[in-house]
């Protein structure tokens, strides 16, 4: 995976909403690419283009981030700080899609930079829906800078 474009990178490590995710984005035809990663530390790596991912083009995606808050190695936390602190990765949409509904998760994801953050539906057909609706508004009507834009904006 080289040059290839990715419209959604998927940071989940629940193989079942994995399965729910991609099946939603599939029915809907919403995505012609999606990569997932199943912990913290390779969506890092995958963003950063480091370690497996050396040859990928940080250029290339995603155009939407679904990132769950807890994750194996490196929580959801850090690795949104990660993002949303790297003029490179700053302005690509994360969506926090996670079980946990407390307030200070969701008050420090907004904090950080996040651009919307969604409890998980328990039930198969609303999750389905929900997945539906992000890749609706984020990846066909949400009007996006291209990748690598941010660092041709300068403020005086």
């Amino acid at each position: 995976m080289t040059h290839k474009e990715v419209d959604i990178l998927l940071v989940e490590d629940n193989p079942n909403d994995v399965h729910l995710a991609l099946r939603a984005f599939k029915n809907h035809q919403l995505a012609n690419s999606i990569h997932v990663v199943r912990d913290g530390a390779e969506a890092l790596e995958f963003m950063f283009c480091t370690d497996r991912y050396a040859q990928r083009d940080i250029h290339s995606g995603p155009n939407m981030i679904l990132l769950d808050l807890k994750l194996p190695l490196i929580d959801g936390i850090e690795v949104l700080r990660q993002i949303k602190a790297d003029p490179r990765t700053r302005m690509i949409p994360v969506i926090m899609l996670t079980a946990s509904g407390e307030e200070r998760d969701l008050v420090e994801s907004y904090r950080l930079g996040v651009n919307s953050y969604i409890v998980k539906p328990v039930d198969f057909d609303q999750f389905t829906e929900s997945v539906r609706q992000l890749g609706c508004y984020w990846l066909l009507l949400n009007q996006a800078p291209r990748l690598g834009s941010a660092a041709i904006v300068s403020h005086s």
